[in-house]
């Protein structure tokens, strides 16, 4: 087993879950499936198939012979009729109705989204479960204030909590779109080698009625309520697109978070979990990597990058269908759900475990906030008299001389000091300091942060309840 390629998607990243949706065994049990739903309607609406020879399906739709589909695909070249004989081969009553009427993206196509919709649904769920993390940590610390950074610069403070409340927001974007994409999907149906049904014609003496009626069947069947009104051989290559750009959208959420993360690490005011055997460096024992994060980053951009086959594929395709989005397809559309469920896992792993250090915290803010504080010291200042015009160019030039001594002499942020000693400022230290308490520079970060969970996480929450519960172990 160590003498061949196989992909760290599958080794090291994706749950077991995910990898069982594009299994080999999922996609052509599938394939069985769909062959007995088309047996079945077609039976249904007149044509010649016993029950017997539904039966022969239905019996061996779950022990696929491998081995015997193999050896024909090195003969014939072609994996569907290969599958075909297979099947062929256990049920000998029924080999004959078996894809009656139907060509080869029939089972392929209307499989692929099959897989798809059930892969958007376990990455819905791993959302909603991330997003009731987030709710957790930001209510625990949405009165906690923290130094805010534009332009990775020190600005007006905000809470910790406001901060978790941005990146749920992000994720919530994400889970309305899947939310679409879920209340919207269709099967492609059975439409023939163009797409027009012909031979379904054919098959039912071109009665328009039965055909129709064959395509809503066999969509019931496997639980749809639709199929695609029209199509070429194959449903519209932008459904892939559509699809992968869903999932390079999460990619971009989970990169924006692992990157917050990152620089928090940096700082030591926030960590993602760290075990107590972790090794964080090969040559420097005391160090602290947050390989978690950067792990969540590294799948993001490949996430993102990978989005961009489906939209070649559907941007080249020539008029009813080519076959050179087969081989892009096998690889692009699974590995890229791949590599969201662990992205996802990532992402609830780090969120369940994030530490906290709230003295680093109040220690990085109360370093900066003199500078922020000075134009509610003006104002109080003018108040009691003082001429803005002068105090402002006074605390212009305090602040340029204790930003001075910070950063060439390494010396703490004095300001405050400088403007108790200057006589033009009718305070105290006292009162300066009393201006000092960070609650008063959050402004309405508590209040938004709870309002939010509440007004729209909450329902999400309540809506999704049965798919909580789920926890995340990294494999490496």
């Amino acid at each position: 087993m160590y003498d061949r390629y196989e992909s760290p998607l599958g080794q090291r990243y994706a749950s077991k879950e995910m990898q069982q949706i594009f299994s080999q065994d999922k996609k052509f049990k599938t394939w069985r499936k769909l062959w007995i739903a088309l047996a079945e309607s077609e039976k249904e609406l007149g044509l010649d198939i016993t029950q017997e020879q539904l039966d022969e399906l239905i019996e061996n739709k779950d022990t696929i012979n491998y081995e015997v589909a193999k050896e024909r695909e090195r003969i014939v070249r072609h994996d569907v009729m290969s599958h075909v004989y297979a099947y062929g081969v256990q049920c000998p009553k029924a080999k004959g109705i078996i894809h009656l009427g139907a060509t080869s993206c029939y089972v392929g196509d209307n499989t692929d989204l099959i897989l798809m919709y059930e892969a958007l649904e376990l990455v819905k769920n791993k959302i909603v479960n991330v997003l009731a993390e987030l709710k957790k940590f930001a209510l625990t610390y949405k009165d906690l204030p923290v130094l805010a950074f534009t332009h990775f610069q020190p600005a007006q403070p905000t809470t910790l909590g406001k901060r978790a409340a941005i990146w749920a927001q992000d994720l919530q974007l994400d889970y309305e779109e899947i939310c679409y994409l879920l209340e919207h999907k269709k099967l492609l149906g059975c439409k023939g080698t163009t797409g027009t049904q012909a031979s379904f014609m054919e098959l039912f003496d071109n009665d328009n009625e039965k055909v129709k009626e064959l395509d809503k069947r066999i969509a019931k069947k496997m639980g749809y309520t639709d199929c695609y009104p029209v199509s070429t051989q194959t449903y519209s290559r932008k459904i892939d697109s559509r699809i992968l750009q869903a999932l390079s959208n999460i990619a971009q959420s989970a990169h924006k978070f692992s990157n917050d993360i990152r620089l928090l690490q940096h700082l030591k005011e926030v960590e993602e979990p760290f075990e107590k055997g972790q090794i964080g460096s090969s040559a420097m024992a005391y160090k602290r990597n947050p390989m978690r994060s950067e792990r969540m980053a590294s799948l993001a951009n490949y996430v993102i990058s990978d989005a961009l086959n489906p939209a070649l594929t559907a941007a080249t395709q020539w008029f009813e269908r080519t076959l050179d989005d087969s081989a892009n397809k096998r690889i692009s559309i699974p590995e890229g759900f791949l590599a969201v469920d662990g992205i996802l896992d990532l992402y609830l792993n780090i969120t369940d475990g994030l530490v906290v250090y709230p003295k680093v915290i109040h220690a990085h803010l109360m370093k900066e906030l003199p500078f922020m504080a000075t134009e509610t010291i003006l104002m109080d200042a003018v108040k009691a008299g003082g001429d803005r015009q002068e105090l402002h160019e006074r605390i212009r030039i305090h602040s340029m001389e204790a930003g001075k001594a910070v950063k060439e002499e390494g010396k703490e942020n004095d300001l405050l000091a400088r403007i108790a000693e200057d006589e033009m400022f009718p305070m105290h230290m006292e009162q300066l300091e009393a201006i000092m308490d960070p609650q008063n520079f959050v402004g309405r970060a508590p209040q938004q942060t709870e309002e939010y969970f509440h007004d729209f996480i909450d329902p999400i929450l309540a809506k999704e309840k049965n798919a909580l519960g789920i926890h995340a172990d990294i494999q490496v």
